[in-house]
């Protein structure tokens, strides 16, 4: 019999904590510009906060439940995932688990559709969907090289103008610009992930961006977004798209220099674990940064 430490202990392990900050930052990010041009709703920010929590919490799942009937897990990964085989977690608790989940998350939506717009369900579909063909499904899009480019549209973008959304009853230039860079960082989360776990992913047959480029070239590509991710900021400020207070968001520079030069020094997957976890946390500084210029920027406006 399984202690309840010991049970809380897998359960945390199951949702992937560090992960989550993929769904945390972006809605902090639509809210904080919605709450720089005056509006706020805390009953929809607390509902579409813990929707967007539960989805990806049950898209760790899905992907847990899969890549262990496919073979793809054993106790020798690197990671906090497996609880199946590392646990004895069985396969079907983890699958219904995740489909409560998804459950829940559809009354949220209830309740924000119905205080706001049913369009909203139209587009809260479509994030399931990809939360369980990411994994689920005859061809999950995680042994596709599109995994990277699904995960930074559906929980970049489209967290960061649905949150701004049900706020303010609009999108503005300003959501699409900030959503921008957060779905950069999103993807280089699961871009990094891919590059620490290619010879296990191309031995389980599939075909993710650095498997197909090399790894030399899936570390570039790493780097090359990670500027990116600055330049777009620094050049959305300086068109007048963003607030000056976003720049506030270079700060993390230095964080995302160290993850890079680890992805360069190592190739040993325990090595460059920290490397992924270091992209997580660089995305929530980065957001915790842009959502403290926001609301900066409605106090002590700067243009």
């Amino acid at each position: 019999m399984l202690s309840w430490r010991k049970r809380f202990d897998i359960a945390w392990r199951m949702l992937r904590p560090f992960t989550l900050t993929a769904s945390l930052v972006p809605t902090l990010v639509g809210t904080g510009l919605a709450v720089a041009q005056h509006h706020f709703r805390w009953g929809e920010f607390l509902a579409f906060l813990l929707a967007s929590v539960l989805i990806q919490s049950a898209t760790n799942m899905f992907n847990e439940y899969f890549d262990y009937r496919r073979g793809l897990d054993s106790e020798e990964m690197v990671g906090i995932s497996g609880t199946i085989v590392r646990d004895g977690i069985r396969p079907n608790v983890v699958l219904a688990t995740a489909w409560t989940l998804v459950c829940l998350a559809v009354l949220l939506g209830v309740y924000i559709c119905a205080t706001t717009s049913w369009w909203v369900a139209l587009v809260g579909t479509a994030c399931i969907a990809v939360a369980y063909l990411y994994s689920g499904g005859p061809k999950p899009l995680a042994y596709t090289p599109f995994g990277e480019i699904a995960a930074a549209a559906s929980m970049g973008p489209t967290i960061v103008l649905l949150a701004y959304y049900i706020e303010t009853g609009y999108i503005s230039p300003s959501a699409w610009a900030a959503s921008v860079p957060i779905g950069l960082l999103i993807g280089l989360i699961l871009l990094g992930n891919n590059i620490r776990d290619m010879d296990q992913d191309r031995a389980g047959g599939r075909h993710t961006v650095p498997i197909l480029m090399g790894r030399d070239r899936g570390r570039k590509l790493f780097a090359i977004v990670c500027a990116l991710v600055y330049a777009l900021t620094l050049g959305f400020v300086v068109a007048g798209v963003l607030t000056p207070w976003a720049l506030l968001v270079l700060l993390t520079i230095p964080s995302a220099v160290y993850v890079v030069r680890l992805f360069f020094r190592h190739t040993e997957p325990a090595k460059l674990h920290p490397a992924v976890k270091g992209t997580s946390i660089l995305l929530f500084r980065f957001g915790a940064l842009m959502f403290a210029g926001l609301l900066a920027a409605a106090w002590f406006p700067l243009r």
